[in-house]
């Protein structure tokens, strides 16, 4: 693991900002004590920032339920096979799905592989878990990855069945499985493919090399959907902002409703301008409804067990504005999320908020995301999860 612990509680912002200007002298021009308070207590309340100009932490705002507040919650049933306990703010035992619905949370993102080597990601257990999630009175969000295992920009294979297959074999292929989902599951949202930004199904769809084929793949599974979905929304995810509007003017020809952008800054910059002003300009130019389908930051650089974090430099964070505080994760979630709604947008999912380190603080295979978890290493739910809130 990289960094250190450290936890900024709202009454530490003041002493924080006294700290940086103290070891910036350059920045300011004191002549007493007093003067150099007053200037820290204004950076308090402005917490500026050449990348970042944060103010006051924003205010939840409020949206009818149409709003999609999710988070992927694909974890959960491993986790709770490990017999994981969970704790709401009052340290109160419960299911998560329970804390999370009283918060506000209305939609539960689930991946779904094609042939996993074991149960995890399977048909049978996103069946059963779809239902949990309905019968708890949340909507159900499947990220379909048309693969063994994990499927993003920069892996996108076929399930082992499918390799080596004529072209139209595929085609027909992905609609079966497509309609088996949809008759099967029946999902309220569903992802064509996850983080498609370079195709799936390589490399017959590979959108470098294969951008037709890659369009008529996605074609047949939004047909799928169409034929059998009734009034499931079909999604088409990318990861990040750089370079989206290019990547949809590539599908424009494709049937589908919702646009689903990754965000991490670590990953995708710093600019939550430029995101908002890429989700206004996805959402007028071709007329879908816009959201963050994954979002995550750090409420702590600190780590729980002994597998190498993912997140643990703070050159991966969003500084002074949102630093990896209980805070500063809530303040960086409520930003976000009015973003979302400034731009016109439908909603938002936080990724993995339930991965902690649940096979205890020497697993070198427990969690690499515990410290971006909405639970604190007591697994005691965490102030982000005010974002979920109506």
């Amino acid at each position: 693991h990289l960094g250190s612990g450290i936890c900024y509680p709202v009454s530490a912002i003041f002493q924080m900002y006294l700290k940086y200007f103290l070891n910036f002298p350059n920045f300011i021009n004191m002549k007493t004590i007093r003067s150099m308070m007053t200037m820290a207590a204004m950076a308090c309340l402005v917490m500026f920032s050449c990348k970042e100009k944060a103010g006051n932490p924003d205010p939840v705002v409020p949206q009818p339920d149409q709003f999609i507040r999710g988070a992927d919650l694909s974890f959960l049933p491993e986790i709770e096979g490990e017999g994981t306990v969970f704790y709401d703010e009052g340290m109160q035992a419960g299911d998560v799905l329970s804390i999370f619905r009283a918060k506000g949370m209305n939609t539960v993102r689930i991946r779904l592989w094609h042939t996993p080597q074991g149960i995890h990601s399977s048909f049978a257990e996103v069946k059963e878990f779809s239902e949990r999630v309905r019968s708890a009175g949340m909507k159900v969000w499947l990220t379909v990855h048309y693969s063994g295992h994990w499927a993003d920009p920069g892996k996108q294979y076929p399930p082992t069945e499918w390799q080596g297959l004529e072209f139209e074999v595929l085609k027909d292929s992905v609609y079966a499985y497509t309609m088996k989902i949809m008759n099967g599951i029946g999902p309220d949202i569903i992802q064509i493919g996850n983080e498609v930004n370079n195709g799936f199904l390589w490399p017959y769809g590979h959108i470098w090399d294969n951008e037709a084929q890659f369009v008529g793949l996605l074609d047949e599974g939004c047909r799928a959907v169409r034929d059998h979905g009734g009034n499931t929304r079909i999604m088409i995810q990318y990861a990040g902002y750089d370079g989206a509007d290019a990547f949809f003017t590539k599908i424009a020809g494709v049937d589908y409703d919702q646009i689903g952008l990754s965000y991490y800054p670590w990953w995708h910059g710093e600019d939550l301008n430029l995101l908002e002003t890429t989700m206004t300009l996805l959402r007028e130019k071709y007329g879908k409804e816009v959201l963050i389908a994954e979002l995550a930051y750090p409420f702590t650089m600190d780590w729980d067990d002994w597998t190498n974090n993912i997140v643990g430099s703070e050159e991966q964070l969003i500084l002074p504005a949102y630093p990896a505080s209980p805070e500063g994760q809530r303040s960086l979630l409520m930003r976000v999320r009015n973003i979302v709604v400034s731009a016109g947008g439908k909603g938002f999912a936080y990724w993995a908020p339930e991965w902690i380190a649940f096979r205890g603080p020497e697993a070198t295979d427990g969690s690499p995301w515990e410290n971006l978890a909405l639970f604190d290493f007591d697994h005691r739910l965490l102030p982000g999860a005010d974002v979920f809130g109506q």
